[in-house]
Formats: structure tokens, sequence, C-alpha cells
């Protein structure tokens, strides 16, 4: 049996955000049937994909699809961070060095069809671990158990580790804050990561401040409105 993790979401997410999380859980969908593990990442910390990837997950599994989100920062997990994960449970760097078997590190979260596996203690050699074929293994029985893998790893612009797991997965997003990224920061991160092989499915413009953006503005009140108005 599953150990259930208690993941408090922060709430706070304005209707904008949670209608551009459930257009980035379509867009994903018709990639294809193929597309089952996906990786997101960054140029930089601290822009957002964290929650990204854990709200696209719930989302998922409240349209009924079985999700597991694989927390692939081994060396500064956003998940525990930000949802004050205490619980001894452990992680992918375990599962990784041989100190745990994979019944061990999958978690239930309370969310409807949703799991996901924390990273684990810091390792020396994160890099090095997500190389291994164990790695690639692990993604390949998760996407026999499940609709969708959705990995969250560090930043390509501070390490390796995104572009080494990206190897193992069938479609990589990238997360992008608005204001913070230049154009050839983000043409970096985009060369680096298609180095791996992976497929790119595109990108998620974060932190977008919807009333001085005009053309955000009026696409999603426009469709604000059509929501408020139309009820069946």
């Amino acid at each position: 049996m599953k150990q259930v993790l208690t993941m408090n979401d922060a709430g706070g997410k304005t209707y904008y955000y949670k209608e551009a999380v459930k257009i980035l859980r379509t867009n994903i969908q018709f990639t294809g049937k193929d597309i089952k593990s996906v990786l997101f990442t960054s140029c930089y910390p601290n822009e957002g994909k964290t929650d990204i990837v854990f709200q696209l997950a719930v989302e998922m599994g409240k349209a009924g699809k079985r999700v597991v989100i694989v927390d692939a920062d081994i060396r500064k997990s956003g998940f525990i961070k930000r949802y004050a994960l205490n619980e001894e449970i452990p992680g992918l760097s375990q599962f990784l060095s041989g100190q745990a078997e994979k019944k061990q590190i999958v978690c239930s979260t309370g969310y409807d069809n949703t799991d996901i596996i924390l990273s684990g203690p810091v390792a020396p050699n994160p890099s090095e671990l997500l190389g291994q074929t164990i790695f690639s293994d692990l993604l390949h029985e998760l996407r026999e158990d499940y609709d969708y893998v959705l990995l969250d790893t560090p930043p390509v612009g501070s390490v390796v580790d995104a572009v080494v797991a990206a190897q193992a997965c069938d479609g990589a997003v990238i997360v992008i804050e608005s204001g913070l990224v230049s154009h050839k920061a983000a043409q970096k991160t985009l060369a680096q990561l298609r180095k791996s092989g992976c497929s790119i499915l595109g990108a998620v413009l974060n932190k977008v401040d919807i009333k001085k953006d005009k053309y955000y503005f009026s696409y999603y009140k426009k469709y604000g409105d059509y929501y408020n108005t139309k009820q069946y």
C-alpha cells in the first residue's frame, strides 16, 4: 500500500492561472499517445516550474488520467521545500543508488489519480545517477503504470541534469518567467535540450502580469466573461 503524503496546495491561484494550466493539459494531450513522459525545466531557478508540474498533474488527475510526478531535482528539491514535506520517505536518489525499491518510493498525494516520487537526499553525483540505465528503466516502467509521467528537473542554465534526464523522456517543456529571461538565454537552453535528442514540446510563459499585458488581458477577459455567462 502506498504511503500518502499531505500535500497542501498553497492556493491563491487566479482564474487565469487555472485556465492556463487546463490549456497546457489539453496541449500536452494533443501531442500524441506516444508522449507520456514529459520533462519540465527552465533557464534559471525560481521560474515556477515546480508549481506548474504539480498543478498540471492535479488537473490531469481530475480529468481521469493516472499521473505520477517525478521530482528529479536531486540537488535542491522544489517539492520538499514548497509543500513542507517532512515525512521520512525514500526517494529517487536512494532508488538510483540501490538503497530503495520502486514500491518504497511511489507515494500518493491525496489528489485523485496523482502519485509522486520525491527526490530523496541530496546526492554528490546527480547527473551520473540520472544517466544510468536504471533511471531510463524506471521511466519505462512508470510509462506502463501511468498515463503521464511528469518530471521536475533543475534549470538548464545551472547544471546539466535536465539534459541528461531528457535523454530518457518522450518530450520536454521549458518554463520561462515573463520579463526575466532574455531571448538569448532561452535559445541557449533550447539548444542544450536539443542535444539530448528529446522532442521539444514547447514553452510555458509564466508569471505574466495579465493586467499590464494588453494581449493576455484581453484574451483571458474574453474567455473569462464567456465562462461566467455560459452555464450548462
